[in-house]
């Protein structure tokens, strides 16, 4: 007989930990279970240090799903790989731990523009100041001081960050400086780390495991394939063992009941497939997977949205303070770090190495340059928002790249990305039965002009301040454009070649790990898939609460929409199922 619980979450990433246990600590009487496809995080070193997260990658560990997708014109119809977090506390166990939030009018938007009463900016800040402590000032307005996720400056900045923003402070004359990027303003780099302690701030550990709710169950490594109905209610979940699924072994089907909700938390990549597998999503898709459509739903898998970024290394001189020994080093050369971590909470492995940001919009001169190809962008997005950046950069205190021809050094990079692409994509299933069959997923990378001439600009603008910090030692070559033998620009002059920038772009742009918008909040008609109380149209006691339901791009990484979206989704469940103590704000 199946198990029964009151609310069942199909995946236990960043905004499910938040919503499930707000509810499992307002209401002790509820019987919640997370299913997870991924491992536990708790108390791992490779999780809580936040200065382990490119080594992860490097590893490639099994807490990431790998996502291949077939690249468009836009990037030469390349393959790109993009992972996702695949672990308890998803993204925010594994991600680079910035702290940056986005736009006020980007989510204003998700309101007046996509028609999602209650979640604009004025709804959806007293949320994010809820979930947080912020501590580097003790009254800032924007910020909250009470919440499970500690955000800081960490304690052992680099020094190539504050030379960037000296830098950009001096060159750019009509932008100012700011202590505070994520105040909400135009003109607002902070990260979820706790300076007291040097750990990572998750939502699997501050909302899950250190709570410790008896009410509240987490199955691990059990793949959610569908979800169970009777006619169009939903009443549970079925899922295998994720072991041996992915060992290609024979999987035993296990099925929970739900009493009163099935709440899909699977991310961009795993809540449509999930919805697509249960019959829900476009007809063609469906007939060409066999499986038997209970809900015409075309928006299902479309919408794809993610940033386009790029990191161009910098050779650094000797006194440039980087983490390249912290990300590349053996065991035993990081080893020190590791023990002044465990002793002090301090150090390398305390830090990200990320610590100055500039938001950028161009400027009239620069919009001359930029021209044809962003002209409509500009006037129909951008030109009467002036909070929105159109670029985001930030220093990396390290080479990031993956050429194993780059030899052991100082390095920096200056990343940049897109903040709002134009270009969209998709993501659909192509097996009804088997959920390990590889996704039918375009990215759509620079399928839009606009997006190009973004990257060209931003590549312009990172060099010139790379050019003027005083650590700066050269281009490392292998990372930047491949200008002609014949052309007047190469690496080392200051005249660019700009069709070699963009074909830089096109070969080398890449994920940003943000991958949203697959399960749009927006009205059926226009492409959505859940309501603005997150239900599945069509269907009941169906909600998705993750960041696939992003409707539009947001300027920032993409951590803090999932802690709004996880906060939200509570509030909404709270009320609808009667439960108090749930807060719109702190």
């Amino acid at each position: 007989m199946a198990d029964i619980y009151d609310i069942i979450f199909a995946g236990g990433g960043a905004a499910a930990c938040v919503t499930a246990g707000r509810l499992a600590a307002a209401d002790p009487s509820l019987k919640i279970l997370v299913v997870e496809a991924g491992p536990h995080t708790r108390e791992l070193d490779h999780h809580i240090q936040p200065g382990r997260f490119f080594n992860n990658l490097l590893i490639q560990r099994e807490v990431f799903s790998f996502h291949f997708g077939k690249g468009g014109k836009g990037t030469g119809e390349r393959t790109h790989l993009v992972p996702s977090g695949r672990a308890v506390g998803g993204g925010s166990a594994i991600n680079f731990a910035m702290y940056m939030r986005p736009a006020a009018s980007d989510y204003d938007d998700w309101e007046t523009v996509h028609g999602n009463k209650g979640w604009s900016s004025k709804e959806l800040i007293p949320l994010l100041k809820k979930a947080e402590t912020y501590q580097p000032v003790a009254d800032a307005p924007t910020h909250g001081y009470s919440g499970p996720l500690k955000i800081s400056f960490a304690q052992d900045n680099y020094n190539v960050g504050e030379e960037l923003i000296n830098i950009a402070t001096a060159f750019e004359k009509d932008h100012g400086g700011t202590t505070d990027l994520n105040d909400f303003t135009e003109e607002s780099l902070n990260k979820y780390i706790d300076i007291k302690t040097g750990r990572r701030s998750d939502t699997a550990h501050h909302y899950i495991y250190n709570p410790d709710h008896k009410n509240l169950t987490v199955l691990t490594r059990q793949k959610v394939t569908r979800v169970i109905f009777e006619g169009k209610k939903a009443i549970g979940v079925e899922y295998i063992d994720d072991v041996v699924g992915r060992s290609k072994g024979v999987t035993e089907k296990i099925v929970a009941k739900a009493s009163r909700l099935v709440v899909l938390s699977a991310g961009a990549f795993g809540s449509p497939s999930i919805l697509e597998r249960s019959g829900i999503g476009a007809a063609d898709v469906l007939k060409k997977n066999g499986v038997q459509q209970l809900v015409d739903l075309p928006g299902v898998g479309e919408n794809y949205m993610d940033h386009n970024v790029i990191f161009p290394p910098y050779n650094a001189s000797e006194d440039a303070e980087t983490m390249d020994l912290a990300f590349r080093g053996s065991a035993a050369e990081t080893e020190p770090f590791a023990q002044q971590w465990i002793k002090e909470g301090k150090g390398f492995l305390a830090n990200n190495g990320i610590d100055g940001a500039i938001k950028l919009r161009p400027s009239a001169a620069e919009l001359k340059t930029m021209s044809p190809d962003f002209d409509e962008r500009w006037k129909s997005y951008y030109e009467h928002r002036p909070d929105k950046p159109v670029m985001l950069m930030a220093t990396m205190a390290a080479y990031v790249g993956l050429n194993p021809d780059v030899p052991r050094a100082k390095y920096f990079s200056i990343a940049y990305f897109s903040a709002h692409p134009a270009s969209v994509g998709h993501v659909h299933i192509t097996s009804g039965t088997d959920s390990y069959s590889p996704l039918d997923f375009g990215p759509g990378f620079l399928e839009n002009p606009a997006d190009v001439a973004i990257l060209r600009w931003a590549y312009k603008r990172a060099r010139e301040l790379a050019r003027r910090m005083k650590y700066y030692r050269g281009e490392l070559v292998v990372g930047h454009p491949q200008f002609s033998k014949n052309s007047a620009a190469v690496t080392g002059n200051e005249i660019e070649d700009d069709k070699a920038i963009d074909e830089y772009h096109r070969q080398t742009v890449e994920t940003t790990w943000h991958s949203i918008g697959t399960c749009a909040m927006k009205p059926r008609e226009k492409g959505g898939v859940v309501d603005s109380k997150l239900n599945v149209y069509g269907v009941t006691n169906l909600k998705i609460a993750d960041c696939s339901i992003t409707p539009g791009n947001v300027a920032a990484n993409t951590y803090s929409t999932a802690i709004a979206i996880g906060e939200k989704a509570a509030v909404i469940i709270a009320e609808e199922i009667g439960i108090e103590g749930v807060n719109t704000g702190p």
